[in-house]
């Protein structure tokens, strides 16, 4: 993703200059994201307990029970993910977009404009709202005839193939910086995946709270000067946000859902972004 970097602006107070290199930049963003959509091994997702698949290496200690397993065919170059909690897609159609239509649906998400700009530069928007809330109108809207299941089914299975593949190339690149650059090219997406995946059982509660965009921030981070990035998320915080009448349905369907899973209603006064 360091190609994009050359795109900004060298600190200038002028407002047009901030909005044309943010422009630039979150087009190299959304460019650099969908190439490494590309470029990554084939994801297929489970619901925990689903059972081992065929030709698939699942670790030193195998398929365990009771745990959300990950395996890897080398022969396929295919990784098999176990989610607690995940939604099925129950249609043929949404089958079909789950196996083969998922890259579509993050194109659509990653050059949504108004998710690009909260998710890098907007320390107050919560994952949630990108991940659930944003994920989801696109879903809706591109499969306008499927049922609210399968809507969530399609989501979970979108942000899901996004956010593994973003942590793994986080991981990546933390490693190869560490080692000096050393990296085994044959091999790095699949240490990238398990070390991920050895921090704490996956599941798509973990998955949605993840912002798909932290990497591309933390670069961001480093090739502006404070200056430039303070400059840049002003811009974007100063816009404001007008919600549509779906996304306020939207809302407020997470909201009874909450409130449902934990007892009570959220708090405009909680220290999580997401619940207030």
């Amino acid at each position: 993703m360091a190609r994009f970097t050359n795109l900004i602006a060298e600190p200038a107070a002028a407002d047009d200059v901030v909005a044309d290199a943010v422009n630039d930049t979150l087009k190299a963003i959304a460019d650099s994201l969908l190439m490494e959509q590309v470029l990554a091994p084939r994801f297929e997702f489970t619901p925990k307990d689903a059972g081992p698949k065929p030709g698939f290496d699942y670790g030193p200690n195998g398929y365990e029970e009771g745990r959300a397993n990950v395996g890897f065919s080398e022969e396929r170059g295919q990784f098999h993910f176990e989610l607690k909690g995940l939604v099925e897609p129950t249609t043929p159609e949404a089958k079909r977009v789950c196996q083969e239509d998922l890259n579509e649906v993050i194109t659509a998400f990653v050059r949504d404009k108004p998710s690009l700009e909260r998710g890098i530069f907007d320390p107050e928007t919560a994952p949630e709202e990108l991940t659930q809330v944003r994920m989801g109108k696109i879903v809706r809207d591109r499969y306008p005839d499927l049922s609210e299941t399968d809507h969530e089914a399609i989501r979970q299975h979108a942000i899901a193939t996004l956010n593994v593949t973003q942590q793994a190339s986080k991981i990546i690149a933390e490693t190869a910086r560490d080692d000096g650059g050393e990296l085994k090219a044959s091999t790095s997406f699949v240490d990238g995946v398990r070390k991920f995946m050895n921090v704490r059982e996956l599941d798509i509660d973990l998955i949605d709270h993840i912002n798909p965009f932290d990497a591309a921030y933390a670069i961001l981070a480093k090739a502006m000067n404070e200056t430039t990035l303070r400059q840049v998320q002003a811009a974007i915080s100063a816009r404001k946000t007008t919600l549509s009448e779906e996304e306020a349905r939207a809302y407020a369907v997470r909201a009874v859902q909450w409130k449902r899973e934990r007892g009570r209603a959220p708090e405009v006064t909680s220290q999580d972004p997401w619940e207030r």
